[in-house]
């Protein structure tokens, strides 16, 4: 009965999306690779990569980025670790990382692990476990390779260069603010205020907290649509604009589940909250435009293939 008990718990939690299920996967577009991981998980790995594009680093150092959190927390924000080492990274307040707070934020966490890894030369050719372990200075320096495969296929997504590759099932499992404010501020917080001025938006409140775009901009018709136009040409170091639409798109899906959010569609392809597979397909002319025909692009009615566009539950 007990283990009867358990198996009915895990099945739960793996159907609804929580934390305790997997409810997320990236697969390669060229081998057929996979990694199961769970919304929390992805929403510390989303915020890995946009921290790391944000600061015009290479895929390469979000991959040893992010193969080093796997290894030090199974990418998850804990309280606790070997000593005084705290988070995703498990950063020790006695050697210079940060105050506790500040390490228990992911985005902070994420940035001063980048800022002590550009400082490692040549990094970007050193083998993956080295790389890291000159910045973690860890007792068991060969753990980080183990994870280098899943950290791949991850940075691979999550920097946007593997186009619909991530996917989550995005069932609600958390108690976060929810709608498009908390959208936005969500985007902010890990991309930068850039992200939502790149869509021509601006952003107000005090201290540069509290992003508040124009509708007309950046909300849809039906008041739960965040439309994200993407610059054309290249982005920020070096990446294409279809590079940088996926990489919010994947962030979107990530987020799915802390979030609420319904719907993501960019280029053509749109991921839906809890249908079965949890993939993305090819948009109707429905979906692109709201349930009842209104336009939810904040533009001129057509599909605007150059936009991410972000539908959160009612």
């Amino acid at each position: 009965m007990v283990l009867l008990a358990v198996a009915g718990y895990l099945a739960v939690q793996y159907l609804t999306g929580r934390t305790g299920g997997p409810g997320c996967k990236v697969v390669s577009a060229d081998d057929g690779a996979s990694y199961r991981f769970t919304p929390e998980q992805a929403v510390n790995a989303a915020t890995i990569a946009a921290v790391g594009t944000g600061r015009q680093m290479p895929e390469r150092a979000v991959t040893i980025a992010l193969a080093t959190a796997l290894q030090e927390s199974g990418l998850r924000n804990i309280e606790h670790g070997d000593r005084d080492s705290l988070g995703l990274f498990q950063q020790r307040p006695s050697q210079g990382w940060g105050t506790p707070k500040e390490i228990m934020d992911p985005t902070y966490a994420a940035g001063v692990f980048y800022e002590h890894l550009a400082k490692v030369p040549g990094y970007t050719r050193l083998p993956l476990t080295v790389a890291a372990q000159r910045v973690q200075r860890s007792g068991f320096p060969q753990a980080y390779a183990k994870h280098e495969p899943d950290a791949t296929l991850l940075a691979a997504a999550l920097t946007g260069r593997a186009a619909a590759t991530l996917t989550c099932l995005g069932r609600p499992g958390a108690t976060r603010t929810t709608g498009p404010d908390a959208v936005r501020a969500a985007l902010v917080r890990d991309f930068g205020r850039d992200v939502l001025q790149e869509a021509g938006a601006e952003v107000g409140g005090s201290g540069g907290s509290s992003p508040k775009p124009p509708p007309s901009v950046a909300s849809g018709a039906d008041g739960r649509t965040v439309t994200l136009p993407v610059p054309a040409g290249t982005v920020s170091g070096g990446r294409s604009a279809q590079q940088r639409g996926w990489q919010l798109a994947h962030w979107a899906v990530a987020n799915a589940s802390a979030l609420h959010i319904e719907r993501v569609s960019y280029a053509g392809r749109e991921w839906t909250a809890g249908v079965a597979d949890g993939r993305w397909h090819t948009a109707d002319a429905k979906n692109a435009h709201g349930a009842a025909g209104r336009d939810v692009s904040g533009g001129s009615g057509e599909r605007d293939a150059g936009a991410v566009r972000i539908t959160t539950g009612p």
